[in-house]
């Protein structure tokens, strides 16, 4: 039995798509009927490319999104104005790297705002919109299953900061009120729901620096009791969740364990759990799941990062292979599913792979996962 695969969701988009995505994000003038247009075409092709890869379960690649997590101050009421950009703690140990990535274009420009006001949806036309692009693509290329990405409370409290309710639990609250209905959209739309967690584990060293990792700790776990106002009465078969330390080159030097954070992740509301282990920062983690294997609830379906999102090197199958033959080893091959460390499009625009090598990537991600013991 080969293993499946997936991907972290973002994908590669077209210069088009761009450009009327930041028509949009700045305020610009566009037909909306053309960029409507644009969309369907870009997930048509999208998941044409996926199948063409080998992938399969699908998603829409994201497309229609400015980032995957601020989206939300379009589909949601609440948000206005913008917010300063706290570089990662990591990158401000080594100040000529982040000198540099400024003057290269590395660090993405777009509206952060604050929340300045309730926090309610617009209604689900431009999800429905997503859902109805993603079904007609699956369809069209014979993708029996497929997900759609939504942003976690937690990271929508980490990128769009909190001005307006009395403390962050509040805030938090609020947010899962407010998504649960999306999130119920995607599931009942017979789609895999996919939350994205970076909060988890690079909010450590982005927003709580200051923190001991006990300290930041207890913050995550009020972060996942959110997550689990938002899924009620959803089934958490049909949920995967993402957690990582940060799309983005860089040192790392700062991120939180994998150690620190296992027993956070595996009590988290969702089946399927995705993250980082390609990269040179965590690919020795896997040992953490080895070693605490009798932690990992019986429900879990592990999808690590068998391929780096940050480098154009193409992953040779047999490493890919070898990456996931450490968890089938553990759990089993009927509970790993051969993942990538990030999306390879995570902010518009922006993004450090060349979108051919990307599917090259996904390409050998599939391979490998064919090899794997």
């Amino acid at each position: 039995m080969a293993l499946l695969a997936t991907h972290v969701g973002s994908l590669p988009r077209s210069q088009t798509v761009v450009d009327y995505l930041f028509a949009r994000e700045r305020g610009q003038e566009y037909d909306a009927d053309a960029f409507d247009a644009c969309m369907a075409e870009a997930v048509m092709e999208n998941v044409r490319r996926q199948r063409e890869a080998g992938i399969d379960i699908v998603s829409d690649g994201e497309c229609s999104k400015i980032s995957y997590a601020t989206y939300v101050k379009d589909r949601y009421t609440g948000f206005a104005g913008d917010s300063p950009r706290n570089a990662p703690a990591d990158l401000k140990l080594y100040p000529s790297f982040l000198d540099r990535l400024g003057k290269s274009g590395g660090t993405p420009q777009y509206a952060r705002p604050q929340c300045v006001g309730p926090v309610a949806s617009k209604g689900q036309g431009e999800l429905s919109k997503d859902i109805a692009n993603l079904k007609a693509a699956m369809a069209a290329h014979g993708a029996e299953r497929g997900f759609m990405n939504a942003a976690s409370p937690g990271v929508i409290s980490l990128f769009l900061q909190n001005a307006y309710y009395p403390d962050r639990n509040a805030y938090l609250r609020a947010l899962a009120e407010a998504m649960h209905e999306e999130y119920r959209t995607i599931i009942e739309a017979g789609l895999d729901l996919q939350l994205d967690c970076p909060d988890l584990a690079l909010s450590r060293h982005m927003l709580f620096p200051d923190l001991s990792d006990e300290e930041f700790l207890q913050i995550a776990a009020t972060h996942v009791e959110a997550l689990e106002r938002a899924l009620d009465g959803l089934p958490r078969e049909r949920v995967r969740l993402h957690i990582c330390w940060g799309n983005y080159e860089g040192p790392h030097v700062c991120d939180i364990d994998m150690a620190k954070v296992f027993p956070l992740l595996m009590n988290v509301p969702a089946r399927y759990i995705l993250f980082e282990t390609a990269n040179p920062r965590h690919g020795h983690e896997w040992t953490v799941f080895r070693d605490r294997a009798d932690e990992i609830p019986d429900d879990k379906v592990l999808v690590p990062g068998a391929i780096d999102s940050t480098t154009n090197f193409v992953e040779h199958p047999d490493l890919v292979a070898q990456r996931l033959d450490r968890f089938t080893s553990i759990l089993g091959k009927e509970r790993v599913i051969a993942g990538s460390d990030c999306g390879f499009g995570t902010f518009a625009g922006f993004g450090a792979v060349d979108p051919e090598i990307a599917w090259a990537k996904l390409a050998a991600l599939k391979e490998g996962a064919r090899r794997a013991v």
